[in-house]
Parts: C-alpha cells; sequence; structure tokens
C-alpha cells in the first residue's frame, strides 16, 4: 500500500499503509531499524510480517513487521498533498493525477463504485436487459446541436460532402442512447443502459461537464407518466440505501467535512414520498415568489436552475416531480398530450434539493401519424425514417427517462461542484491526462 503516516520512537518505529479498499489504514508496528530514509509519507511499500491482535481501541489488529520494502520513494517536500492537512476539493482539483491519493478523493471514488453496482443490480432485480448503446452515432437525440463530431485524425481536409466521411454520413459522440432504446423496447418489455455521453456545451459551470455519465431506461407496455415516476422514485431510494449500508464511513467524511447537515437532508427525502405538481401549477408556484433571486417565468418558458431549486424547497426540500410540459419545450418524441387550451406533452423531470434536475423522461409517441406530423413540419422525416418503421412494425406505447450519474452522487454527497464526482473532469479548455 501507501504510507500515510510514519512515526518513529525510540524502541518502536508505526507506520499506517493504506491500499485503497477503504478509509481505514492499517498500523503497522515495527523495529527502527527496518525504516529508511525513503520511508515518508506518501511511498509505496511492501510490509510482511504477522498479523495480531491490536492492544489499542483505534484498531483490532495491527501487523508487526519483519521486513519493509519501499518500492516507491515520494519526496514529501514536494508532494502537493500534506500530512495531516485538510485540503478542499477547489485544491486538489488541480492534480487530477495525483487526487486519488487524498482521503476525500479516494472515499468518492469507492462510494462511485459502489453506486454504479447498486444501480445495476436495481435494474436487473427489476427484470430490466442491460443494452450497450454506441458511443459513435449519427443521430442528435436531444436536437441541441451541442455535438462532438468524429472523424479520423489522419484525414485531410475534404469538402465536407457525404463522401469524405468515415461513415459516409456526419457521426458524432452520443449525447444519449435513449433512441437506441427505443429500438430495443420493440423486443423487450424492460431495458437500459449505463455508460457516457457527450456534450459540446461551452460552459466551465459548477453544473456542466463534457463528458459524464448516464444512466437511461426505456418501459414497455405503458401509457402512465406514473410507471416512469415510480421506476424512478425506487431507483432513487433503492440505490442511496444501498450506498449507504455499503459505504456508511465515506459516506460520513463527505457529510462530516464537506457537506455538514447533509445528512439529515438526504434521510429526510429518502423518508418521504417525492411530491408531483404539473408545469402549470410550477409556474403559479414561480409567480407569487418573493425571493429576488427567483427570476420571473412565464407560462411555456423552460424551468433554469434557480426555478427548480426553489420548487423543491417551496415543497419542503423533498424531492418533486413537475409532469405535462408545453409541447413546443420538448423533443419530436415526446407525446401529444391533446389537451387545451395549454398544449402539453406527457414528460416529467425529476428535482431533488441542491442539484435542481436529476431525471427527465417522457412518455413516447405511439401514434404515426402525430409523429409523423410533427417529423415533417421540422424536415426531419428523412432523417428519422427508421423511427417511423418502430410504429408501423408491432409498436407498443412505451416511455423512458435519463438520470445524471454525477448528478445523482452530488445530490447523495452534498457536493456543490459536478467536478469533484467524477475521476476525471472534462470541460471547455481542460482536458488533462
Amino acid at each position: 500500500g501507501w504510507v500515510r503516516s510514519v512515526r518513529s520512537q525510540k524502541d518502536v518505529l508505526f507506520i499506517h499503509v493504506n491500499d485503497g479498499s477503504s478509509l481505514q489504514s492499517l498500523q503497522v508496528v515495527a523495529s527502527p531499524g527496518l525504516g529508511d530514509r525513503h520511508l515518508t509519507y506518501g511511498s509505496a511499500v511492501a510490509i510482511s510480517g504477522n498479523l495480531v491482535k491490536s492492544p489499542h481501541k483505534k484498531q483490532s489488529v495491527e501487523l508487526q513487521a519483519d521486513n519493509i520494502r519501499v518500492v516507491g520513494p515520494c519526496d514529501p517536500v514536494v508532494f502537493p498533498f500534506k500530512i495531516k492537512e485538510r485540503h478542499p476539493l477547489e485544491y486538489i482539483r488541480q492534480f487530477p493525477h495525483l487526487r486519488c491519493r487524498t482521503n476525500s478523493f479516494g472515499s468518492l471514488l469507492r462510494i462511485r463504485s459502489e453506486a454504479t453496482a447498486a444501480i445495476q443490480s436495481f435494474f436487473k432485480e427489476n427484470g430490466f436487459v442491460q443494452i450497450q448503446t454506441p458511443v459513435i452515432t449519427s443521430n442528435d437525440c436531444e436536437g441541441a446541436g451541442e455535438l462532438f463530431q468524429v472523424e479520423p485524425a489522419t484525414r485531410e481536409k475534404q469538402q465536407a460532402d457525404e463522401k469524405s466521411h468515415f461513415f459516409s454520413v456526419p457521426a458524432f459522440l452520443t449525447v444519449s442512447g435513449q433512441l437506441h432504446l427505443e429500438v430495443m423496447a420493440g423486443a423487450f418489455s424492460n431495458v437500459y443502459t449505463f455508460g457516457p455521453t457527450f456534450r459540446a456545451e461551452n460552459s466551465q459551470s459548477r453544473r456542466h461537464l463534457a463528458e459524464f455519465y448516464m444512466v437511461e431506461a426505456e418501459i414497455s407496455f405503458t401509457e402512465s407518466l406514473e410507471d416512469l415516476m415510480k421506476v424512478m422514485e425506487n431507483l432513487f431510494k433503492t440505490s442511496t440505501e444501498c450506498v449507504l449500508a455499503r459505504c456508511s464511513e465515506d459516506i460520513e467524511l463527505f457529510h462530516k467535512y464537506i457537506s455538514p447537515g447533509h445528512k439529515d437532508r438526504l434521510n429526510h427525502m429518502l423518508q418521504n414520498k417525492f411530491k408531483v405538481i404539473s408545469y402549470t401549477e410550477a409556474i403559479d408556484v414561480l409567480k407569487q415568489s418573493s425571493q429576488t433571486n427567483v427570476v420571473f417565468s412565464t407560462w411555456g418558458c423552460d424551468l433554469q436552475t434557480e426555478h427548480e431549486k426553489y420548487l423543491v424547497q417551496h415543497c419542503g426540500n423533498i424531492p418533486l416531480f413537475v409532469i405535462n410540459y408545453p409541447y413546443d419545450l420538448k423533443p419530436f418524441y415526446a407525446r401529444d398530450n391533446e389537451d387545451g387550451p395549454q398544449h402539453t406533452a406527457a414528460a416529467v423531470d425529476l428535482l431533488v434539493p441542491g442539484v435542481g434536475e436529476l431525471c427527465g423522461g417522457t412518455l413516447r409517441e405511439e401514434r404515426l401519424h402525430l409523429l409523423q406530423s410533427r417529423l415533417d413540419r421540422a424536415g426531419m422525416t428523412d432523417t428519422y425514417q427508421w423511427y417511423l418503421e418502430l410504429r408501423q412494425f408491432g409498436s407498443a406505447p412505451h416511455g423512458g427517462f435519463g438520470m445524471g450519474f454525477e448528478r445523482y452522487l452530488q445530490c447523495i454527497l452534498g457536493v456543490d461542484n459536478i467536478k469533484d464526482v467524477i475521476p476525471f473532469p472534462r470541460f471547455s479548455h481542460s482536458c488533462l491526462l
């Protein structure tokens, strides 16, 4: 493992060694003669000896060493992390190649690993089939145009016609696996994917990354937003309870030193049923707000982050489903509610305290004539002819949602900056390593 502390006394040498498997280090007791000048804080060591019961209350066992070998020395003078110092997340973010050596980031990575396993387990236990959706795709699922185009690095500059593209058509890094899941929803009742997604958004804010992970699910044979909301709520609660049980010590580090008071807020979320309001009701709440930081919003406008956070706060800091958004705000695949006078789509967002939107989903438009009409108006019929064919051959009503994995981690840990919950953050003007 790696040395976390070295303390030499006249007759005994105490070393604390950590191998990354937990927050706790193993105490090694050795003769001073086994140490050397390279045995310092941060150095990598291989130690052998006898594991015995410890006389001290702080640990159950300790290692009585008979051999110590410094595998990789570390100069503690120039090493950016100092022994017994608590470094803020903003500071350790400067060292993406070294920050996994710190307690806080080591805890984060163990939590992230367990959260991944908990989410996978939830879907497996609920009968979902995992689909590996492609990273390279020709479609822009979100329609926002914030795409990374993919071409061979060696390709000579050519005129941008079809023949010049490696895939014959423009290809991009995926922004969502949803449309591929919809394909699979024509043969499987429940499917999901969990993988990287990419947005070429020129932002260095606390909320945005160019590369992040998405959990996306698609459910066949449903015509109800309630079905989607039930899966979202169960996914959040079941996965979080699993992570809290398996990573209690690592979670406690965050709740004690990085986000004091968040433990109570998280328990409050888990112990209460999530609330539901319509988009129209949400706009009415915002119009009545007296808070100066809540920008006035009118019906038909998309909700901003400050709106989302205020709505959750207004509803008692319990996660909140907002349903039935304006039809024109949602992509072509959102199911038309065919209501009036305010035209809405069967869409839902899950808003959580401190983060805002965590999940977003819709029922998909399964009625061929309505889908055809919307694609015609948008001039996208040729591009999405295959999507129309899904409705022609054995289509079933279905819906789905996506959850940002990093935002989920922010929610359960109380971390303010999304760059602090991913191993190697990618954002505009920053692609270290």
